[in-house]
């Protein structure tokens, strides 16, 4: 078999996870085949100029952020980034509020004395904590207190969760409400990483970059499923009905895999409502979130993201969560639960001793990742392969 000569490996999928591995194995002097499914490299960071020139995120707003300084040292390798602070909007009771809510939220929601009152009270409560999640204020002692993190939560954090992962907040795994916290002064910012950017030109650019080696060669439009299949009962990997013992790398849902022998694996998508505007801005924010609003989740206003100098026109993006369905369209997030860990679990066992075959991603993982996170996880999986 031709593959079995020619190649070190085959990954499958050109996302951070993917294309991570093919880089560092092609400066292994390992050839590596890299198989993507779509028409373009990036996955889910992948950008494009639209008609206008302005660069669009066709799968929603992703902004870089890491305290990783070897994550930071290997993105600036391929490219120019430029430092990017992101700071998203919520509308709260009709008003436009910072995204986490912060001490101008308070004066925003609140009469001066109320205000002063409730900072007062946080400040004693939590003296000295910068942050402070909406599940340690919910159970916060003090009565005033409680009454501003049960307002957040009734405002925001309830119907932006239940839209988001399409179930009741009790049911979401409680790491999630705690992904975004209550800020504890007037500091404005999503993240407080070291490292806040994005990258100059564009993510597409950035992964041309990664993939430009002599070593790597890309495909598209090519389902690797459709040529590489799994024997779990003889522990092997086929390419085209030929066993392969060359190292596979999979970034995939695992239920695809498997061709859904257990049914399939919850995740939520997205759908994007794209709309060009004849006016310079239409928003004050690159991102704003409307958690009561009908459907949507936010809106995306992409000249903003990062800022872009093309006057009298903008595009905006409306953002829905929906169930994903595999068949017709992308998964984004798993859906993090013990009855679908313990089904994840279940394929997971099917493929633990195939000796040549690794899972790397989100997808695979079966885990929320961040992008430095995914870069990471890329590095352990590649020590991994060459150990």
């Amino acid at each position: 078999m031709p593959e079995k000569i020619e190649y070190d490996c085959i990954i499958i999928g050109a996302g951070f996870c993917g294309s991570v591995i093919a880089r560092k194995m092609a400066e292994d002097s390992k050839k590596a085949l890299l198989l993507e499914r779509r028409n373009h490299i990036a996955g889910n960071m992948y950008d494009e100029k639209d008609e206008n020139g302005i660069l669009i995120q066709k799968y929603g707003p992703h902004i870089f952020h890491t305290n990783s300084k070897e994550v930071y040292n290997f993105i600036t390798r391929y490219g120019n980034w430029t430092d990017f602070i992101h700071k998203p909007a919520v509308e709260l009771d009709g008003k436009i509020t910072p995204a986490p809510s912060n001490y101008k939220t308070i004066d925003l929601l609140y009469n001066n004395e109320d205000a002063k009152v409730l900072k007062e009270r946080l400040e004693k409560c939590y003296g000295g904590q910068k942050t402070v999640t909406i599940l340690e204020l919910l159970k916060c002692d003090d009565e005033i207190v409680k009454q501003y993190a049960d307002k957040l939560y009734e405002l925001n954090y309830k119907p932006y969760t239940a839209k988001q992962w399409g179930i009741v907040p009790e049911e979401v795994d409680p790491n999630i409400l705690k992904r975004v916290p209550v800020r504890l002064d007037y500091k404005e910012g999503y993240f407080d990483d070291e490292y806040q950017c994005m990258p100059e030109t564009s993510y597409t650019h950035f992964f041309k970059n990664i993939l430009d080696h002599k070593n790597i060669e890309v495909k598209l439009n090519i389902d690797a499923l459709d040529i590489i299949k799994t024997d779990t009962e003889k522990k092997e990997i086929l390419y085209n009905n030929e066993k392969i013992n060359i190292p596979v790398i999979y970034t995939g849902a695992v239920d695809e895999f498997l061709q859904y022998r257990y049914g399939e694996l919850p995740y939520r998508s997205l759908k994007f409502e794209y709309k060009t505007i004849n006016t310079d801005s239409f928003q004050d924010a690159s991102v704003v979130a409307y958690p009561k609003a009908d459907g949507y989740t936010r809106i995306t206003e992409f000249k903003k993201l990062p800022p872009q100098n093309v006057p009298g026109v903008t595009v905006i993006a409306h953002e829905y969560p929906l169930q994903a369905d595999k068949r017709k369209n992308e998964p984004y997030y798993p859906i993090l639960n013990d009855n679908n860990i313990k089904l994840y679990n279940k394929y997971l066992s099917d493929i633990n001793n195939i000796h040549n075959l690794f899972l790397c991603g989100r997808l695979a993982d079966y885990k929320y990742y961040n992008m430095d996170a995914a870069i990471l996880r890329a590095f352990d999986v590649y020590k991994e392969i060459i150990s």
